[in-house]
């Protein structure tokens, strides 16, 4: 109560005339309402700040009981700095006066709170991949489909300073022409909303592709800190004029975006996932059991983690997107890679590659943990690891092998997770499952609908 009292005397001290409250839906976009600083209130935070409609939201609820209650969660407030007397706080979405079970923020702190019980801590992080164009246009009616994209250091536009295919790795100023803007980006989720921000820089595409990578935490923090840094990149792109995105596929012919996931599990001082008795990666076999549960059910979880129509166009072999459920050291053609820098308790960590960064951070990073905790329930053994490029491996020998390849398709995905959930259900309500689906079927066939301008290219004359 003596926090609250002071965090509320602080907005008040600061001159914060307007609180946004910003929730995160089902499939991962974040919302908000405005409401009068002078609504923020003991009382309030305590019991409700905000009413919502729940039957607006897909996959909430029906119009028969869709009063929902946004509650600040006020360690989360921060001043948006680009808007005067404005800040913003993340909320917990509450029917009456028990917590929402479709909130995905929900997940991750049942999560948080599963393992806490178990002495167990997780530290997770995720690298954010995106890109940033100067302009994004799109039309789609009954009749006609348009997509451009255009940006500056695109090798198309008759510039000075471009780059190459493939050419665009930890590129320098004036190639990486977004380097003042990533440094903004930078300092202001440090300055203003506490992310520590360690690494910025470009990716491999030749169209502005970049990544920022951030001190991780526990799983709902750090589902925060993501929503945060999406926030704060696309806003700060837009008041410059351009357009920051992060659609995992939106150019043919070059790397995708992901949202690679570093995680370990410890118990106090101890990391469970290393052993400097190992010879391989230095990993303990609680560390390998919780990868063969990631592997066994990553056709599943590939619903979440990797969840939308676009996102099977990055999940293709050549474009360091993982393809094939393997793991492995150091290999980036591995869905699961043990990073090889170095090999102590402090940095021995699993990423887990398949994820974009179009997934609901709250659920994907629940469903991550879950999965490997469910394998190491079962000690499920993840077999040998592939130190091979099993992207050139010719198809007999990944059969020989019995290499599994993650799903091709969002429906093929949501196949999976329908006959594949119970590892889920320990923090997971079935009804959020069951409305997730529902809510990612209806968009799968939505846009299979409509016809793209390849199949126009490719069949206009058949």
């Amino acid at each position: 109560m003596v926090e609250t009292a002071e965090i509320l005397k602080s907005i008040r001290d600061r001159d914060i005339r307007w609180v946004d409250l910003q929730f995160t839906d089902l499939v991962g976009y974040l919302r908000h309402m405005t409401i009068s600083s002078r609504l923020l209130t003991i009382e309030s935070v305590e019991n409700g700040a905000g009413k919502l409609d729940g039957s607006s939201i897909k996959g909430f609820t029906g119009i028969e009981r869709s009063d929902l209650t946004l509650k600040p969660i006020l360690h989360t407030f921060s001043v948006i700095p680009w808007e005067n007397g404005l800040g913003r706080v993340i909320c917990g979405i509450y029917t009456d006066s028990s917590r929402f079970p479709k909130d995905p923020r929900y997940a991750a702190e049942r999560l948080d709170s599963y393992l806490m019980d178990q002495g167990i801590e997780v530290l997770i992080s995720a690298e954010l991949e995106f890109f940033i164009f100067d302009k994004v246009g799109v039309s789609i009616d009954t009749w006609t489909q348009h997509f451009e994209i255009h940006s500056s250091e695109a090798p198309w536009n008759g510039t000075a300073y471009v780059n190459r295919y493939k050419d665009g790795y930890y590129s320098v100023y004036p190639k990486d022409r977004f380097q003042e803007l990533k440094v903004e980006i930078g300092d202001t989720l440090l300055r203003y909303f506490n992310i520590d921000v360690e690494v910025l820089h470009h990716e491999v595409a030749a169209a502005s592709q970049h990544e920022i990578n951030f001190r991780g935490g526990a799983a709902a923090s750090t589902g925060d800190s993501v929503q945060t840094a999406k926030f704060v990149i696309k806003s700060l792109a837009f008041r410059k004029g351009f357009t920051a995105t992060f659609i995992p596929k939106p150019i043919y012919g070059d790397n995708g975006s992901g949202m690679h996931i570093h995680l370990s599990l410890w118990r106090g001082n101890s990391n469970l996932f290393y052993d400097p008795n190992d010879s391989y990666a230095g990993l303990s076999q609680y560390a390998r059991y919780f990868i063969g549960g990631l592997l066994e059910h990553a056709r599943a979880l590939s619903a979440i983690a990797s969840p939308t129509v676009n996102s099977y166009k990055r999940l293709v072999p050549g474009y360091e997107a993982p393809v094939y459920l393997v793991w492995s050291r150091g290999n980036r053609s591995a869905a699961i890679r043990i990073p090889g820098y170095r090999r102590n308790s402090s940095s021995t960590r699993i990423e887990y590659r398949p994820p974009d960064p179009s997934a609901n951070p709250y659920l994907t990073f629940a469903a991550v943990i879950l999965a490997g905790l469910d394998g190491v329930r079962r000690g499920v053994d993840p077999g040998d690891p592939i130190d091979e490029n099993v992207y050139s491996m010719p198809s007999r020998r990944r059969r020989e092998l019995g290499i599994r390849e993650l799903p091709r398709s969002l429906d093929e995905a949501l196949d999976e997770l329908e006959c594949d959930s119970e590892w889920l259900k320990p923090i997971v309500p079935q009804e959020l499952i069951e409305s997730y689906i529902e809510v990612k079927r209806e968009e799968a066939r939505r846009i299979q609908m409509y016809p793209t301008p390849i199949e126009l290219y490719s069949y206009l004359d058949v």
